[in-house]
């Protein structure tokens, strides 16, 4: 149905936080709890799915500039996927996407504010999705046999992994949210319930997608 005038913008809720922080299991909550039509367009499904194998992680690059190679499609990707978050948002549909933003590549790209100005003039909010060190790992160790082994191995027994510890440090620069929610404390249920009521409430302006944007 193409757009019509005055229909509203659909909703977008970008989740950004390190690998194994929850935000999968916050989507399903909207997904399954907020009113309307939340369409799931985020990082797993992305590179899973739609990435060709042999330009994966593609978005999914860990920090530290592993993968040099494929660091000129990265933005490109990013772009992509962008433009479809805002495509939808502009047919009225809402979308919840998790990302695991960080600029440590070989090379800064400053991808995170070229993203926030292709959804500009859009209701966007950016929520930070934290999660302590030690509870990742304990998470990490208890996947099942399907995803371990993903990124990186891990054992009881070893050391933590640097891309992990690479995680925790790069991926909340510069840290500039509209809502922040810790999972180690608040259930994924919890954590949509805070972003639904801070919804509700309409979102204060500067939104951080758009102070992101200014200042890059």
């Amino acid at each position: 149905m193409p757009f019509s005038e005055g229909q509203p913008y659909g909703q977008i809720v970008i989740l950004n936080g390190a690998p194994r922080s929850g935000k999968s299991s916050i989507v399903e909550a909207i997904q399954a709890d907020f009113e309307g039509v939340w369409i799931n367009l985020g990082v797993d499904a992305y590179v899973r799915h739609i990435t060709p194998p042999r330009y994966r992680p593609g978005i999914g690059l860990r920090p530290g500039g592993e993968r040099p190679d494929l660091e000129p499609l990265v933005p490109r990707f990013y772009a992509a996927l962008y433009a479809s978050i805002a495509a939808h948002s502009r047919v009225g549909l809402n979308v919840v996407a998790e990302f695991g933003h960080h600029d440590d590549y070989s090379q800064p790209l400053g991808i995170l504010a070229d993203c926030a100005k292709l959804l500009a003039r859009l209701p966007v909010l950016f929520v930070g999705v934290h999660c302590p060190l030690d509870v990742v790992m304990q998470r990490r160790l208890d996947e099942g046999p399907e995803r371990q082994g993903t990124y990186v191995t891990v054992a009881a027994d070893m050391p933590i992994p640097a891309p992990v510890i690479a995680w925790q440090e790069q991926v909340h620069r510069p840290g500039i949210y509209d809502l922040e929610v810790d999972t180690s404390v608040s259930s994924p249920e919890t954590c949509a319930a805070e972003i639904r009521q801070l919804l509700a409430g309409g979102l204060r302006h500067p939104t951080a997608f758009e102070r992101i944007a200014q200042h890059s």
